[in-house]
């Protein structure tokens, strides 16, 4: 068993700062879970602390049912790869590799054997004999995986480690490790600041902010259930619409007002004790239509917007309207670009807003 647990884990540093704040999360055995939140939001201390290399200040973190707040990091039974690679500059590829089995009293032939096949299996093996500085970054990422992969340890700690890569390459390397996590079917934690990563790779999301865990769920349960305004603004790019506005009832039908555009919104039951009151109104891009091709929405909404810049992307274009009072951005089939400049009508797709409390910003 390779479960990881942390229970009500704090982190004080002692000049009070409270960088990680009762935080409880389970990465099942062979699970692929992905921190991400902001800069400075705990992800890299957490997976420090599981790691043993930052003390924890409270609380009880499991690696395999077995306690670890006072093991130290070479005992966890852990592999890290960290952001920097932190490649032996003066050590072959093949010697960075052998370097912990040498630790370990490994023979020279099973040394021999563990590192060939890691290097066959993250296709490197003909860069063994080269320096890290002869390598380029995905090549020099490689190695810091194959060095982890050795020691076949029981858990695999990723601290950013594709953000000095172009972006071609992080998009090449985030399919690799996703294979490579189902060729070693072992558990990894792995910390982004990248969303987009994080959907793409996780199993299990852990969104963070301020030291706290806001939501942990699958990456599309998240995306389309955030449970506040921060996980919604958050996760989804483009970002999702967020719209302050009152809820108004009129003839037992439920409608949205920012003072200017007025559009009907589904009667739920928790709705009606808001009211009068000030909401705040969240809808994804991919859910605004132009209502001249729109055949998706189920219950469209139609409003006038003004059309100030359009982006192609190749498959869409992202378009920035705007109305009166909100800013809107919406992705639009290239055939039906707008013209910049000029009023167009636009479908909300009702049935998938988000509706958030203005004071604490939880979903209603």
């Amino acid at each position: 068993m390779a479960e990881v647990v942390l229970k009500g884990v704090e982190k004080f540093y002692d000049n009070g700062f409270h960088a990680v704040k009762k935080v409880d999360i389970v990465a099942e055995d062979k699970e692929f879970v992905i921190l991400v939140g902001p800069s400075g939001c705990g992800k890299t201390t957490t997976l420090r602390m599981i790691a043993g290399l930052e003390t924890i200040s409270d609380g009880e973190i499991y690696i395999g049912e077995k306690l670890v707040n006072d093991v130290l990091p070479k005992d966890r039974d852990i592999a890290m790869v960290f952001q920097n690679y932190a490649l032996y500059p003066h050590m072959t590829v093949y010697e960075n590799m052998a370097f912990a089995l040498k630790l370990r009293k490994y023979k020279k032939d099973i040394i021999d054997k563990i590192v060939h096949e890691s290097a066959q299996l993250l296709e490197i093996e003909d860069l063994l004999d080269r320096k890290p500085k002869q390598l380029s970054g995905g090549q020099r990422q490689r190695v810091a995986l194959g060095r982890a992969i050795v020691r076949k340890p029981k858990v695999f700690l990723f601290d950013e480690p594709l953000s000095n890569l172009d972006a071609k390459l992080r998009v090449q390397m985030r399919a690799e490790i996703i294979k490579l996590h189902k060729k070693l079917d072992t558990t990894i934690i792995y910390v982004t600041h990248d969303q987009v990563e994080a959907m793409t790779m996780a199993d299990k999301m852990v969104v963070m902010k301020d030291g706290v865990v806001h939501q942990i769920d699958a990456p599309l349960e998240i995306y389309n259930n955030p449970v506040n305004l921060f996980v919604a603004g958050f996760i989804g790019s483009p970002a999702i619409n967020l719209i302050e506005g009152k809820i108004l009832e009129k003839d037992g039908e439920l409608y949205f007002s920012d003072g200017e555009i007025t559009f009907e919104i589904p009667s739920r039951k928790e709705l009606k004790n808001y009211v009068g009151k000030i909401v705040v109104l969240g809808i994804r891009p991919e859910d605004i239509y132009d209502a001249k091709f729109n055949q998706m929405a189920e219950k469209p909404q139609n409003i006038e917007a003004v059309c100030e810049v359009v982006e192609p992307m190749g498959n869409e274009f992202i378009v920035f309207l705007k109305t009166k009072n909100a800013k809107i951005t919406a992705r639009f089939d290239p055939k039906h670009s707008p013209s910049i400049d000029k009023k167009i009508k636009i479908s909300l797709d009702t049935n998938k807003i988000h509706i958030f409390e203005k004071e604490n910003g939880n979903k209603i």
